[in-house]
């Protein structure tokens, strides 16, 4: 038995916020619906902004999507205002020259990348952007105790003016604004922040296809690790690389934080919890019902969030996994039974 090589490629699951980046691309989008692919962008704009939170440069234009223009009451683009007005693909070049080589920065950052993707699929374009980072997650994690996460109430919270609530030029200046104090509590609260890679694949007919912004969970729940299970977690003791971790519902970070830490470590993540689950992560001791429980029932050890993060500083390296590979020579038979 050998070990088969493992890639090398890097992943990127969050970045400490007081580490240096390549500026960031606030986008906006308004669309006649919510399914990207059948519904088209009707307004867009794009801010290139600097780590200081200067914008650099920026682009934005109402598009004629060659369909009804939808929700109206919510967007304010009725059918004849968009008479005339330039197509996607009359747009996408300066909308590329403004994301080149920066972070897409979006409040709800799945629903917009997913329209600039589908759009820009439909006129042969490919979005030169490599990761992501949603501002509704960064705020989710900050605790700023506002009522909810919408845009409008972070503008009140940062004492930022919204003009046109809805308009895509409007939103991402709104949502520039607010980047800049929220980066800032981000350093001061050493919260990572929430990026996430965007991958893309180019055919052999040349045509690009731009892969979904799924949530951290599906995908680290699809993720295999590297390094072999070295058991249950031992309180006063390390952790280790290869260890599965499990998140319950009782804790006070949010999962997408705690999931990031968990694969950047080298630890697995479980989406279930069985004699096999190394730890859950559980701020509450004598839980009665979900994945801190079925832990409690199986023996398997609680750790709080809290001590969770400071047990990351010091993680053990683990065991590389050994993949079987048949090395049997050519011609040799093989007993059956």
């Amino acid at each position: 038995m050998s070990r088969a090589p493992l890639s090398s490629t890097p992943q990127l699951w969050g970045r400490p916020a007081d580490e240096p980046g390549s500026g960031w691309a606030v986008v906006d989008v308004e669309t006649t619906g919510f399914r990207p692919g059948q519904a088209r962008i009707v307004s867009v704009a794009a801010l290139a902004v600097g780590d200081d939170g200067s914008v650099e440069h920026s682009m934005s234009s109402l598009l004629n999507p060659g369909v009804d223009p939808g929700p109206t009451h919510v967007h304010g683009l009725t059918a004849e205002m968009l008479e005339g007005q330039p197509c996607f693909a009359d747009v996408v070049d300066e909308l590329i020259e403004v994301l080149r080589g920066r972070t897409l920065v979006a409040h709800n950052a799945g629903f917009d990348y997913s329209f600039l993707a589908a759009e820009a699929e439909l006129v042969g374009a490919e979005l030169p952007i490599d990761t992501a980072m949603c501002t509704v997650e960064l705020a989710r994690r900050l605790e700023l105790g506002t009522e909810n996460l919408r845009l409008e109430t972070l503008a009140a919270h940062w004492g930022v003016t919204q003009m046109k609530p809805h308009d895509a030029l409007d939103d991402a200046l709104v949502l520039a604004q607010i980047l800049k104090p929220t980066l800032a509590r981000a350093r001061d609260r050493k919260v990572w922040l929430p990026l996430r890679q965007l991958t893309r694949k180019r055919w052999p007919n040349g045509h690009v296809t731009h892969d979904e912004l799924r949530p951290l969970k599906v995908e680290a729940s699809r993720l295999p690790c590297r390094y072999a299970n070295p058991g249950p977690f031992v309180a006063g003791r390390p952790l280790v690389q290869g260890m599965r971790v499990a998140l319950s519902a009782e804790v006070v970070r949010t999962h997408e934080e705690l999931l990031e830490r968990v694969l950047h470590a080298g630890l697995a993540y479980s989406d279930m919890v069985d004699l096999q689950t190394s730890l859950v992560i559980c701020n509450d001791p004598a839980p009665e019902q979900g994945k801190g429980y079925q832990a409690k029932e199986l023996g398997v050890p609680l750790v709080r969030d809290d001590e969770f993060m400071r047990l990351l500083d010091h993680v053990v390296g683990g065991a590389d996994v050994e993949t079987f590979v048949d090395t049997t020579a050519d011609g040799d038979q093989y007993a059956l039974f």
